[in-house]
């Protein structure tokens, strides 16, 4: 069987591997027990990378379809297969199958990329850097504080005394007023943001968010059948005319924003636009998701925007908080802040699932809030994020600024370019990842081609100015 590479496909490079590996088994070609070639040997006869390989070989590995032994290699496995492959359950039926869809092949791919290849420079990832998160705190509250309380199943809604703690930091840092009996704990936003969409909304319904937004990155709304509508951003943020029209023409139920230094382009929604985004849902009963990662990311002197939900008069707003931005992702700690019926059924459905969080982590990020004062670590972070922003805003005007317009961010940790030139967007990702640099491009963002956004967030700050010379380097070579 000859192996044929299709660029122009959908099916991403690795996914291509597979399938011309599972069918050279299927078809007897690779019998039971047969070694296949190492990576580095196979990535040379298809002419791929070895990191698609590999992808390849871990895909295969979790399908049951072939074994991994250290030291002799990998081969086709032998316990499972019987007489002939065909005995063995199709499991890319399943797979393929089911409601909840998977990532964007190309967001796969660049993480995948950025995984096995320790010297890309990563303006993908959308963390902070290990060396600004408050290790020390958080290791001293470790060894200092005892665990006193039981590590069994919780309350539906998260453990208490760290909502009790939420509503203070909530009050002091957000100016939002809440309860603890309006809160709830989550696995961070996106699980905030499922559930949210699995219980509040029917197949069928039609709600919007902004376009660009990371929302088109998450597969859960078209999973779920909701109709998706786009709210456009400008440099203001989402016009609320534009809210009444799509009322007018889709009877929207829900929209779902990102107000403060909004994800990918950075922007701020404008204060009189969020006093009339608020009077008209109100009016018209939409409710309004309000997902707020970054709003204490200010890199001004100035204090940033209020959130919708601390001028929210009506009961308008589900607010979705995560700390992942500003102390810890592997925590996985965040919060949602919404009336209490929305969040007893919310706890309900998450208590079907998983019965409860984990206590552990709420525990200490309870304790971070009780014993270390705020203000001693988003400062620094703030003063450190402005350095790294002025370092990457330099670069691109010093390398970049025949290629690349972009707006200065007063905040968040994200940059969002229009590339002057027309460029094919995957061949821009292609070489720029030869060229051991990763980025997103805007159409996981739901823009167009020519848009990219950079994350300055986790880079070094020493490793800036060199990934921008290699962006140049890619754009370059595709731009001939």
């Amino acid at each position: 069987m000859e192996w044929k590479l299709d660029n122009d496909s959908k099916i991403p490079i690795y996914q291509q591997v597979v399938d011309f590996i599972e069918k050279r088994i299927t078809y007897g070609e690779l019998p039971p027990g047969s070694f296949l070639p190492s990576e580095r040997k196979l990535a040379t006869q298809l002419n791929v990378n070895r990191s698609t390989v590999t992808t390849a070989y871990n895909e295969l590995r979790a399908m049951g379809i072939v074994e991994s032994t250290t030291g002799k290699g990998t081969r086709v496995s032998t316990h499972m297969w019987g007489v002939s492959p065909t005995l063995t359950p199709n499991w890319r039926n399943f797979v393929e199958g089911g409601t909840f869809l998977p990532n964007l092949p190309l967001l796969r791919h660049i993480r995948a990329e950025v995984q096995q290849n320790e010297n890309i420079i990563d303006f993908a990832n959308g963390e902070l850097g290990c060396n600004l998160y408050p290790h020390d705190q958080l290791q001293t509250i470790l060894r200092e504080q005892p665990l006193t309380h039981s590590l069994s199943y919780d309350h539906p809604q998260g453990y208490l005394p760290l909502r009790q703690a939420v509503v203070k930091y909530m009050k002091e840092y957000l100016k939002v007023e809440a309860t603890e009996q309006s809160i709830m704990i989550t696995s961070g936003a996106q699980q905030a943001l499922h559930l949210i969409v699995q219980c509040l909304l029917n197949p069928g319904d039609a709600v919007a968010f902004e376009s660009p937004s990371h929302c088109y990155s998450l597969p859960l709304f078209q999973s779920a059948g909701i109709r998706i509508f786009p709210l456009p951003v400008d440099e203001h943020g989402i016009n609320p005319d534009d809210v009444q029209e799509l009322y007018r023409k889709h009877r929207i139920k829900m929209i779902f924003l990102n107000p403060n230094f909004q994800n990918p382009t950075g922007t701020m929604l404008h204060p009189n636009r969020r006093k009339k985004l608020l009077s008209l849902c109100a009016d018209l009963r939409i409710a309004i998701v309000e997902d707020d990662p970054s709003s204490l990311l200010t890199l001004e002197k100035k204090q940033p925007c209020p959130t919708l939900k601390s001028i929210d008069e009506n009961g308008t707003v589900i607010y979705v908080h995560s700390l992942s931005k500003m102390i810890a992702p592997g925590l996985r700690v965040g919060w949602l802040v919404a009336p209490q019926s929305v969040v007893e059924r919310l706890s309900d459905a998450r208590h079907q699932m998983e019965l409860g969080m984990s206590i552990f982590p709420q525990w200490l990020m309870q304790q971070f809030f009780e014993t270390v004062p705020f203000q001693s670590h988003i400062v620094p972070l703030r003063k450190q994020l402005a350095e790294k922003r002025d370092v990457i805003v330099r670069a691109l005007n010093e390398q970049l600024h025949d290629k690349i317009s972009f707006s200065n961010p007063t905040g968040g940790i994200y940059i969002w370019g229009k590339l002057k030139e027309p460029i094919n967007e995957k061949q821009l990702i292609m070489q720029s990842l030869k060229q051991e640099i990763a980025f997103m491009p805007g159409s996981i963002f739901g823009a167009k081609d020519g848009y990219i956004r950079l994350s300055y967030g986790k880079v070094d700050i020493d490793q800036i100015e060199e990934g921008i010379s290699r962006l140049r380097e890619a754009i370059l070579v595709c731009g001939k």
